[in-house]
């Protein structure tokens, strides 16, 4: 296992369009992310992570949590938007004023003004963990963009078009990353290739993603 030796480096934000109404922030969530990790461990302590199935029957390999008004669940019955956790039949945690806010600065920085969460994934990948190509569909209001931030080890982000034939353009993200994606990027097929092993200074061995949307 080695360092990413990446952390030892000043936080540094760049503004890099991967395709029409898709940009990568590099560094953006960096300088916050101890303060972002502080406030995912309350969110998970209320509603654990945990591995969900698909309507296929396959344990998808990223575990999940979620918090705000609304959160992404699936099962054998299919993929949907609740308003409760199904392990606890509570209300998912509120989402942390901390995580909302970034998520609407980097919507802003991204040229997405007035953007409002209300769902954030918390999805936990560890060494093998990846996210296979799909478009995030299930939202009601797709003229909303999706906010990705990356924290921990680093990950290569998969980002396509909206043709699943098309190969996808391969992106490293590090820690403090953030990939915004609306307009006409908006149903962009992507995901994530297996996480490398590593030891990250703050997660260990493990990345955390944080995805923002308006799921209402």
């Amino acid at each position: 296992m080695s360092t990413d030796l990446f952390d030892d480096l000043p936080p540094v934000v760049s503004r890099e369009t991967l395709a029409p109404g898709a940009v990568l922030l590099r560094g953006f969530a960096r300088e916050e992310g101890a303060a972002l990790l502080q406030a995912i461990a309350e969110v998970t302590r209320q509603s654990p992570f945990r591995h969900l199935v698909t309507p296929g029957g396959y344990t998808m390999s990223v575990a999940m949590s979620n918090c705000g008004a609304l959160g992404w669940v699936s099962d054998r019955s299919g993929y949907r938007y609740d308003a409760l956790d199904p392990l606890s039949g509570q209300p998912w945690p509120a989402m942390p004023a901390i995580l909302r806010g970034l998520a609407v600065r980097a919507a802003a920085q991204a040229g997405f003004a007035d953007f409002e969460p209300d769902a954030c994934l918390v999805n936990r990948y560890e060494p093998g963990a990846r996210l296979s190509l799909h478009q995030d569909r299930d939202e009601q209001d797709l003229s909303a963009p999706i906010v990705s931030v990356s924290l921990g080890l680093p990950a290569v982000f998969l980002f396509g078009s909206t043709s699943r034939s098309d190969k996808p353009q391969r992106h490293r993200l590090a820690h403090g990353d953030v990939v915004v994606w609306g307009g006409p990027s908006r149903l962009a097929f992507h995901g994530v290739a297996p996480l490398a092993d590593g030891e990250h200074v703050l997660l260990g061995r493990q990345r955390i993603n944080l995805t923002f949307r308006c799921a209402g």
